[in-house]
């Protein structure tokens, strides 16, 4: 049997909000939708599922998001998640400049949990809460010089 990732999805409390803070990293918005009736219940679980949704892919075509916000039912306010927590944890980017991607972070309101960490001289990283508190890892490889193909 073939199997290829597809996405992660994550329910947001602003749509908007979350795709400004993620196409402001460097995601593009591959399509939005307004989604209802018998096979979003199915398919989701839940009576009278009426959400709209986003699809978002990193700039590498190797990863896509889907954010949701739920219009109905009404969407459930948790704790945001620890990073000890089981369950869905958490969604990491590498990116070429942590110092830029942290100021358009901040730009959003969102700063690390605790600070910026080296890894063995190997990544440089930290995790930051992002829109609606999801935890996200950014992360820029030390070990590849700078991008000498930007102006």
């Amino acid at each position: 049997m073939a199997i290829r990732f597809e996405n992660v999805g994550i329910a947001v409390r602003d749509l908007e909000a979350a795709i400004a803070f993620f196409t402001d990293l460097g995601l593009t918005v591959e399509g939005r939708d307004t989604i209802s009736g018998g096979w979003a219940d199915t398919a989701v679980g839940l009576d009278g599922n009426h959400a709209k949704i986003a699809l978002l892919r990193t700039p590498g075509g190797e990863g896509r998001l889907e954010l949701f916000e739920y219009l109905h039912p009404d969407a459930i306010e948790t704790e945001p998640t620890l990073p000890n927590e089981i369950g869905m944890h958490r969604v990491a980017f590498q990116v070429d400049d942590l110092d830029a991607a942290l100021a358009i972070a901040a730009g959003h309101g969102c700063h690390p949990l605790r600070g910026v960490a080296n890894y063995q001289d190997v990544y440089k990283l930290t995790y930051l809460r992002g829109p609606s508190g999801i935890l996200v890892m950014l992360a820029q490889d030390l070990t590849k010089g700078p991008d000498l193909t930007k102006d």
